[in-house]
């Protein structure tokens, strides 16, 4: 097995906080596991950070020097703070940082060292200038953007599985069914497009939302430290996408 496969391995078949242990042991896969989360979860924090009034450049040096922080075992204590959530973990450590060791650790060392995970800094700011007013505040609009990474790396996994098996351009064609009312899908005419009876296409929209639902209950399971949790924060997903 190669180190690459033995790392998208660890990350797949592990909660956090094994990795968690794992990275304060030394564990060079670990590493590049948390890494892993870090490259799903980082735009959150950057747009927390600009809500929270910070400027660009600043927001872009907390979160590249927080991450880089994290992937030393000191760092990586806190969870109990934090109910073993990632997600809690992630925003009360973040907090921490700005308010005590950024200016010390990031303050003139921009594009010192090497990066944690690849950051399109762009992307997430041309989200926040797309955004409407919103009134909530950061820490909501933080969990809105968690539960927005989460629905989008489930998407992502469920697609390449898709891809995988040959139903690539099915996937495609049925994609909006996975968010749209049951009640509002035209069935006869993906039917058509697919070139499948109507019953058929009902059976692979149906099939299709159980796997995303599955893959997503996945995703979130591995941001728990306990899967007693699990359905608790999928509500709290739901409830964070309804505001």
């Amino acid at each position: 097995m190669t180190q690459r496969t033995s790392q998208a391995t660890f990350f797949a078949t592990t909660r956090w906080t094994m990795v968690r242990e794992a990275v304060r042991g030394g564990d060079d896969a670990a590493r590049s596991a948390l890494g892993g989360l870090f490259s799903i979860y980082w735009q959150p924090l950057y747009r927390y950070a600009r809500r929270k009034g910070k400027s660009r450049e600043d927001a872009e040096d907390l979160v590249q020097g927080f991450l880089a922080h994290l992937m030393t075992s000191r760092a990586l204590q806190g969870i109990d703070q934090a109910k073993g959530r990632f997600r809690s973990f992630l925003l009360i450590s973040f907090q921490h940082w700005m308010i005590n060791d950024w200016k010390h650790a990031t303050r003139g060392k921009r594009g010192g060292g090497s990066a944690v995970v690849s950051f399109d800094w762009e992307s997430a700011e041309t989200g926040l200038k797309l955004e409407i007013a919103d009134e909530r505040s950061p820490d909501r609009l933080f969990d809105r953007e968690w539960a927005l990474a989460l629905l989008r790396k489930a998407l992502e996994e469920l697609a390449e599985v898709c891809l995988a098996e040959g139903s690539g351009a099915q996937f495609k064609v049925l994609k909006p069914c996975l968010t749209a009312d049951s009640g509002r899908i035209a069935y006869a005419d993906l039917a058509v497009v697919l070139d499948m009876t109507e019953g058929a296409t009902r059976v692979a929209v149906h099939r299709l939302r159980k796997r995303y639902r599955r893959i997503l209950t996945d995703q979130i399971s591995r941001t728990l430290s306990s899967p007693d949790s699990v359905e608790e924060e999928m509500q709290s997903l739901f409830a964070a996408l309804a505001g």
